[in-house]
């Protein structure tokens, strides 16, 4: 009886490696999905944090030299900035700005209205870019692969679905967020967020849907999609914290020369250190 099972089984294995069906539009969604369209949202995860009024205006900007760039690009993973855009737009918190590639379409543009090629009423004048107020710089700090193994029992039954369970990985990442202040270059805001899911690998694919819903498509990206919800799990408590943001403040000033003074030394701190100092050798000498 056994045998009979694990023959249908490899049989069904056989027969499903190298098929596939028609794609179905819309199918197969990640953490971050749907549109945004100015301050409309469709389709958007119910578990984004929004905010009731825009903060700001924001840029993105992605350190390409980075190890975890590399790292993406390893696994055929292009830039975090399309799905960090759709989210951010989607949450209302901030207004983004083109400050990536498509800038030199921007640029391009008011070139060809400068010579004098664009139509006229085109409107392409000088002061029509909006600024952006701040800076987002997202990072992967760890995204890997750990786990696996069988739970089922030997023979043949229990080398073919141990192959299925061997082949299965849990896919772990964990990222952060930095969001600078443009004018003044102070940091506003940090968040760190994690993510964790389970791939069945090529022989899970081979299986299709059913008790393993569906491996086949979402085999070939596991890490792909971890890493997009670690992003958003950084965004929702950065979100969070800058829903209740109150500025840091530093007696005398911002970049004044700080409050912890040394010796001799211009700053307000310093000569109060050495006020002290002359403080206390005049008690010492009575």
């Amino acid at each position: 009886m056994r045998s009979a099972l694990a023959l249908t089984l490899l049989a069904g294995l056989l027969a499903t490696t190298g098929c596939s069906t028609a794609p179905t539009m819309g199918d197969n969604k990640g953490v971050v999905s749907g549109a945004a369209g100015g301050g409309s949202t469709e389709g958007e995860n119910t578990s984004l944090e929004k905010c009731s009024e825009s903060l700001g205006t924001l840029a993105i900007e992605e350190d390409t030299t980075a190890p975890w760039y590399y790292h993406l690009r390893e696994h055929q993973l292009g830039s975090t900035v399309p799905v960090l855009r759709l989210m951010i737009q989607q949450s209302n918190c901030f207004v983004i700005v083109e400050r990536g590639r498509s800038m030199h379409n921007v640029m391009r543009e008011r070139e060809l209205a400068r010579d004098d090629e664009s139509r006229a009423g085109s409107n392409f004048q000088k002061g029509q870019l909006v600024a952006a107020d701040y800076t987002m710089s997202p990072a992967i700090q760890f995204s890997g692969k750990t786990g696996g193994g069988s739970a089922f029992g030997g023979g043949l039954v229990g080398s073919v679905f141990g192959a299925v369970a061997g082949s299965m990985g849990r896919n772990e990442a964990s990222t952060t967020l930095l969001l600078i202040d443009n004018r003044s270059g102070v940091q506003i805001a940090a968040a760190e967020g994690t993510a964790k899911n389970f791939d069945f690998g090529m022989l899970g694919a081979a299986f299709g849907g059913g008790a393993f819903g569906g491996g086949g498509g979402y085999s070939q990206t596991p890490q792909g999609k971890v890493v997009v919800a670690a992003f958003a799990d950084s965004y929702n408590q950065m979100v969070k914290a800058v829903r209740n943001y109150k500025a840091q403040t530093v007696k005398g000033g911002l970049g004044t020369g700080g409050r912890l003074g040394v010796q001799g030394g211009d700053t307000d701190a310093s000569k109060e250190v050495d006020a002290n100092i002359k403080a206390g050798n005049k008690a010492k000498k009575k």
